[in-house]
């Protein structure tokens, strides 16, 4: 009978997980145990989907606690009264609101107040619903009380937090971390008791054995406790079923959408294509997923008539009632998809749709969502504690100095060196590591369900303001609740963003309407960039892994854009299989190496298996099972959640099915081992045909509007590389790029012709308010003509100026900025308020003869590096003297070289752009790098593990890089034997500074020289 138990849920405060909480009942016979964590319903479901396989009774609740004051706990009596109880805990979580000492009545729930609260309270009065909890421990203080003669309120309440001492030292420890102080000065009012332990249920009823109406009392509150749900196989469907006003006239709906829409997909569609539409609409009618479909499509429409891009893509895209009605937009049909991949006869859980919206736009679509649907939260996911991380926060927990705590967090140490504390810190790190830590929110999931969402979890409310269930897809799908993937991207917003600048930077160019991706398919140009690797800035496809593979692959058109985007997934990859497709796809006579019966099934993919599809391709026509079996048995392979006895049936089935059609048991075995170790792994064909379509039309921007597609790449983020590495491809396409402008930029960069303006946001500690009030400015009054007009227009400190002077912001001027710095502080007056009105009448600017000061080019680049993070100038020529004569001596190879010197070792300087580090089969380290060289272009280069270790591309910079270059199907890259990082010129602010001390002294007109 323990009616208050937590686990680690409660957070930053509970030690143990649900299920062993389950073990703990079942070794202290306890015959009914209450999951009641603080604030949290996080554990509840689980909790009872646990319990069924343990012989006790399994309740629900909540603690309501203030911090840690406990107020009372909660128990659900029924559903309802669960449903009651996160209502109540979430309308106070919404506001931050605290918990008042008397609980709400509420019809279907217990209430108990711990014996310490109530005499606290002096409270006397108890509904019939309340209750006075007793736990061992404070049978002492009620033998004293008067409370001892309310017999019919008293019951037992012990509470449990803690197994043993070990996890009270975890839960001290975590409440530390909570209230970022060290554990010594940690208050006794912030921590549990270490009696907060359960005890043997027969050590329980002795002692109480003197007060036999609470164990009575107890016994009537569990009794009256019935709360169910079905899980796994007996779960329910909880999504919203009805779209409209029934299922009936859901299913015409969505079959009028069906055979409106289809002649504008299939404008010559065959008697073939109308029989795969009667058959998916059948399946989606008879399992009851329409209003899952109308539900997507009604998500769709609403971002078409905002004319916000989507893509839908994921398993949805096998569906060609998907693709009519305008959810996805790839054709099932042209690219053989297997609608049984995405629906079939036993699939009891609803079909998954991915849906990408642009990230600026996603915000709107879920505001939409949650208005359109009344029973709708996010899902959660709990954001776990690092290894790394607890090690730093017990660290400073224990007072350790940093040094010590960087040691232990880099892991590289000597473990027979430590001393006890830093032991004591390695060890509790290994306790916590993996606890819940806080409740964040899932990346792209959102519940809308048939139900109020209160009926399975509490809700909490993030910064964005969207109410999100208390927890995660993972528990969420066992009892049936299965989130609609709303998903943000920047891949989107690139493309409409390019498409802006292009109709403001070139008005009369004729823009490719970006849905007629047939016309890019077709584009012998777009498809040279895919074969040369040349698409940087293009999602999806920009890493220098996918570069080097469209070179051996020799990419050129849609279906090898696709099979590319597979191919490289680890499935293929590990399994040996993406070399083997390479060969194959570049050598026809390899080919006929692959065994006939596989040839023939996997035509298109020469006889490898690429897609999830290849999985029901094999074990429908190799091994003769049905193709809903087949992918019965690919989720079972691919670590989903499977039935283990239907699985081992699909199984033996597949093995006496080849034995019945002839097949060698070493063939079996073969293919049965490839399936196994590739279906976890692999991309559904129809996801990389739909990002395959994004890449195109992204590629169409890049070839005929490079200028304005690279901006677009910088304002929404980047991708694969950073801003400096944009930056250079920018001017490798022929543009410009200048530092900020007080006149030319805007917050985000800006374009005119050529000529690229970085945005002022782009500049480090420049105050968001400063950035405003400049831009609001010169929108409302004009550009400024001069330093002076804008010292008169804008509020601004001298810090903030200080900035803009340093990044060269007024060089419109043609007056150095060092001399506008000493003028800055002339002209500005430090002490003084400004109002940050016009001026009616400006004062006359007094102007001052200043001694000439020197400026140059290293000048600048520090400064850039220093407040934009990178240099705009040539990286190159800020080397050292002697190092740049090396660079320009002959024999130092270009990359457009390379070919020339296949087999030969060469010397080669490269601007470091990325480095990836890989461990081999014997678990050391080999490393790949990007470099772009003098001229712009880029080459790679390998590291074997002894060359890895000796030269380790630690940080950025400029590397002379000897190797050997070798060639791989027309992939070119540099095996290294050795490189130098080399040096450059110092930062010459600081050498100067010390030739000059300046100091000022203010009088009436401001700060004046001394």
């Amino acid at each position: 009978m323990f009616l208050n138990n937590h686990t680690y849920y409660s957070l930053r405060y509970g030690t143990f997980p649900e299920e062993e909480l389950c073990v703990l009942a079942q070794e202290n016979k306890a015959s009914a145990v209450a999951v009641t964590d603080i604030n949290n319903t996080s554990a509840c479901l689980s909790f009872l989907k646990t319990a069924q396989k343990y012989d006790f009774k399994a309740l629900i609740g909540i603690d309501f606690r203030n911090g840690v004051e406990q107020q009372y706990v909660g128990l659900a009596r029924s559903n309802e009264g669960f449903r009651q109880l996160n209502d109540h805990l979430a309308a106070h979580l919404h506001v931050e609101k605290e918990f008042a000492a008397d609980a709400l009545p509420l019809e279907d729930c217990w209430f108990i107040y711990p014996l310490e609260q109530v005499m606290r309270c002096q409270k006397w009065h108890f509904r019939e619903d309340e209750f006075i909890g007793v736990s061992v421990e404070s049978l002492r203080k009620l033998k004293f009380s008067k409370y001892l003669e309310l017999q019919d309120k008293l019951v037992l309440l012990q509470t449990v937090t803690f197994r043993n001492k070990k996890d009270y030292n975890a839960h001290r420890l975590l409440r530390a971390i909570d209230k970022n102080m060290l554990l010594s000065q940690l208050p006794e009012a912030e921590q549990g008791s270490l009696s907060h332990k359960m005890l043997p249920e027969n050590a329980v009823f002795e002692a109480f054995a003197d007060y036999p109406f609470i164990l009575k009392n107890t016994q009537r509150v569990i009794d009256g406790c019935e709360v169910n749900f079905g899980f796994d196989s007996a779960r329910q469907n909880r999504n919203l079923q009805i779209f409209s006003s029934s299922k009936e006239e859901d299913a015409e709906i969505l079959k009028k959408l069906c055979y409106k829409n289809l002649l504008r997909r299939y404008p010559n569609a065959t008697p073939e294509t109308y029989a795969r539409v009667e058959k998916e609409l059948q399946a989606i009618i008879n399992l009851g997923f329409v209003s899952y479909f109308l539900i997507n499509h009604d998500i769709v429409e609403y971002a078409k008539s905002k004319n916000y891009p989507f893509i839908g893509r994921g398993s949805g895209a096998n569906s060609v009632v998907a693709y009519i009605i305008g959810i996805t937009n790839v054709d099932p049909i042209e690219l053989d998809l297997y609608f049984e991949r995405f629906i079939n006869a036993h699939r009891h859980s609803p079909p998954d749709f991915d849906i990408d919206f642009s990230w600026k736009d996603r915000q709107d679509v879920t505001d939409y969502i949650f208005r359109r649907y009344k029973n709708t939260a996010l899902l959660a996911t709990y954001v776990t504690f690092k290894r790394r991380a607890v090690i730093r926060e017990l660290g400073k927990v224990f007072g350790l100095p940093k040094a010590e705590i960087d040691k232990l967090s880099s892991g590289f140490f000597d473990p027979k060196g430590l001393d006890e504390m830093e032991r004591l810190v390695f060890r509790y790190s290994g306790l916590i590591a993996g606890f819940p830590n806080y409740l964040s929110v899932h990346a792209g999931g959102i519940a809308i369900l048939q139900e109020p969402v209160h009926c399975y979890a509490s809700t909490f409310l993030p910064p964005k303001g969207f109410a999100t269930i208390q927890f995660d897809m993972n528990i969420a799908e066992d009892v049936g609740i299965f989130k609609f993937d709303i998903l943000a991207q920047r891949g989107l917003s690139k493309i409409t963003d390019a498409i802006e600048l292009i109709k403001e930077n070139q008005p009369e160019a004729e823009i490719e309407d970006m849905e007629n991706v047939s016309v890019f398919k077709n584009d012998p140009n777009i498809n040279n960039l895919l074969r040369t690797g040349d698409c940087m800035g293009v999602f999806y496809v920009e890493s220098p892994a996918m570069r080097g593979l469209f070179q051996k692959l020799q990419t050129d058109d849609y279906l090898g854009l696709v099979a590319a985007s597979s191919i490289i997934r680890p499935g293929v990859s590990n399994g040996g299989m993406k070399e083997e497709y390479i060969k194959r796809h570049r050598d026809p006579e390899r080919r006929k190496q692959a065994h006939p019966v596989l040839a023939e099934i996997l035509n298109e993919t020469y006889g490898v298996m690429v897609y999830q599809e290849d999985v029901l391709k094999i074990a429908h026509y190799f091994a003769g099972l049905s193709l809903d079996e087949a992918d019965i048995l690919r989720r079972g392979m691919s670590g989903k959640k499977r039935n283990e006895v239907d699985f081992r049936k699909l199984e033996d089935k597949f093995r006496n099915n080849c034995r019945d059609k002839g097949y060698s048991e070493a063939l079996t075995e073969e293919v049965w081992n490839q399936i196994l170790s590739f279906a976890g792994y692999a991309f559904p064909k129809g996801h990389s045909a739909s990002y395959a379509v994004e890449s195109y039309q992204s590629l169409y921007l890049k070839y005929y509007f490079p200028l304005e597609f690279m901006v677009a790449c910088l304002n929404n983020g980047g991708g694969f590389y950073d801003v400096e590495t944009y930056i250079q491809e920018i001017r490798k396409c022929g543009g410009r790029v200048h530092p900020p402008c007080i006149n030319k930029s805007d917050h985000h960069t800006v374009i005119y012709g050529k000529d690229i303006y970085l945005g002022l946001g782009y500049i480090k500690e420049l105050e968001i308010k400063v950035v405003q009030r400049i831009l609001e400015d010169r929108n409302f009054f004009g550009s400024f003509k001069s330093f002076d007009d804008f010292i008169d227009r804008v509020p601004i400190s001298i810090e903030q100026l200080s900035i803009l002077l340093k990044i060269d912001a007024f060089r419109f001027t043609g007056v150095d900025k060092h001399h506008l710095l000493w003028k800055a502080y002339f002209k500005l007056n430090r002490t003084r308020t400004r109002s940050g009105q016009t001026l009616l009448f400006r004062p006359p600017h007094r102007d001052f003869d200043l001694p000439e000061l020197s400026h140059s080019m290293l000048i600048d680049a520090y400064d850039q590096m220093e407040l934009l993070g990178f240099s705009l100038h040539d990286h190159f020529k800020l080397l050292k003297p002697e190092a740049y004569q090396k660079l320009q001596r002959p024999g130092v190879v270009m990359a457009r070289d390379l070919k020339q010197h296949i087999g030969k070792t060469i010397e080669i300087y490269g601007h470091l752009i990325t480095a990836k580090r890989t461990p081999t089969v014997n678990r050391q380290y080999m490393c790949f790098g990007t470099f772009y060289d003098r001229a712009g272009d880029i080459f790679d280069v390998v590291q074997f593990p002894r060359a890895a270790e000796r030269f380790p591309l630690h940080s950025k910079g400029i590397y002379l890089c000897k190797g050997k270059v070798v060639e791989e199907l027309d992939y070119i890259c540099i095996n290294i034997e050795w490189l130098e990082r080399q040096e450059t010129v110092g930062d010459p602010r600081y050498i100067s500074s010390t030739r000059m001390k300046i100091s000022f002294k203010e009088d009436g007109n401001g700060m004046i020289l001394k």
